[in-house]
């Protein structure tokens, strides 16, 4: 229930998602095609044919350093707000997923709000148990399971959770 009202808080009034998104979705998915890409190809061939008849002038050249200026302006914006966007989801799905699994340990929910430090800790104590994992299946022993992870975190220390 409190997913699905935080769902419908995010759109505006209308019930429709904010005018920014609609349109950087439809763009990114627009601009992802094949047809795009070969738009794009046709654009850039017809400028290079047209240089003979322009005489391979100044102009000719601002046309298309412009054009492709601009263009590659707004796209690092869409390209950003797509990762963005991806990025969250992804992480939201993993944080459900760390939630309901019995035994998953919630502190790894939003691992990253941890200082990079904190993180490389946190990857070096997985690489061990990684490490002691491979060992164990190597003398024929069991490499499943869910071993414990150290009362300390190998040396990351709790922090206090805020309001979010």
């Amino acid at each position: 229930m409190l997913i699905v009202s935080l769902m419908r808080s995010s759109a505006t009034v209308a019930g429709q998602p904010h005018v920014f998104t609609r349109i950087a979705t439809t763009c990114s998915r627009m601009l992802g095609t094949s047809g795009a890409f070969g738009a794009a190809l046709i654009v850039v061939v017809t400028w290079a044919i047209t240089g003979p008849l322009f005489h391979f002038s100044d102009t000719w050249q601002l046309v298309i350093n412009t054009g492709t200026t601009i263009v590659t302006f707004l796209m690092v914006f869409l390209i950003q707000n797509t990762q963005n966007r991806d990025s969250t989801a992804i992480h939201l799905k993993l944080d459900e997923v760390i939630r309901c699994t019995k035994g998953a340990h919630n502190a790894m929910l939003d691992l990253e709000e941890l200082s990079q430090e904190d993180m490389d800790k946190m990857q070096a104590l997985y690489e061990q148990l990684a490490s002691r994992a491979r060992g164990d299946a190597e003398h024929g022993k069991v490499a499943t399971g869910t071993p414990p992870i150290p009362k300390e975190r190998n040396g990351i220390r709790g922090r206090p959770r805020t309001g979010k």
